[in-house]
């Protein structure tokens, strides 16, 4: 099974990545490609950039990355309870190739935060407009106070409820 992970982050410490990356391993058998979107930056959108640059080969490459996998696990970050502006720009910019952006793939949705929300209102929202934008959302989990349920050193959950958890919604790829 090739699975694809990533984090609606531009941080380059980005805790979601982090979260994405991880649960990607508890795939069994699983063939992991770890996208980093600072690799699909683009100008924001308009409806008159989109007639002057017509679909950017970046979104053209983030589509076809998706339609290359099995299965997707993304982890999104929250900026003012709400996507990160650099996730937002790569989703518009593709969706505008295809609404279909997640092409019937089956997905897995996470969010996680350094405090208690856990960055719950965007991973609402997400899993909400999800099934427009052609998810097959198999589960979704919000991992509240990062720092404090998750090792750094070891890249591990260390918060065996939470693990549990997780791998439950990992399962269901």
């Amino acid at each position: 099974m090739k699975v694809l992970a990533l984090a609606a982050s531009s941080s380059s410490t980005s805790i979601n990545k982090q979260l994405a990356t991880y649960a990607a391993s508890l795939v069994e058998n699983a063939e992991v490609e770890v996208l980093d979107l600072n690799d699909f930056d683009m100008p924001i959108f308009s409806e008159d950039r989109e007639k002057e640059l017509g679909q950017p080969e970046p979104a053209q490459r983030f589509y076809k990355k998706l339609g290359e996998v099995d299965a997707i696990i993304i982890s999104y970050a929250e900026h003012n309870g709400s996507y990160t502006a650099a996730f937002k720009n790569v989703f518009d910019w593709t969706s505008r190739i295809d609404m279909k952006v997640y092409q019937n793939k089956p997905v897995l949705m996470l969010a996680t935060s350094p405090g208690p929300g856990g960055a719950s209102s965007v991973l609402a929202a997400a899993t909400g407009s999800a099934p427009y934008f052609a998810a097959d959302v198999k589960g979704s989990l919000s991992i509240p106070s990062f720092y404090d349920n998750f090792d750094m050193a070891q890249g591990k959950l260390t918060n065996a409820e939470l693990q549990d958890k997780l791998a439950t919604v990992v399962a269901q790829l």
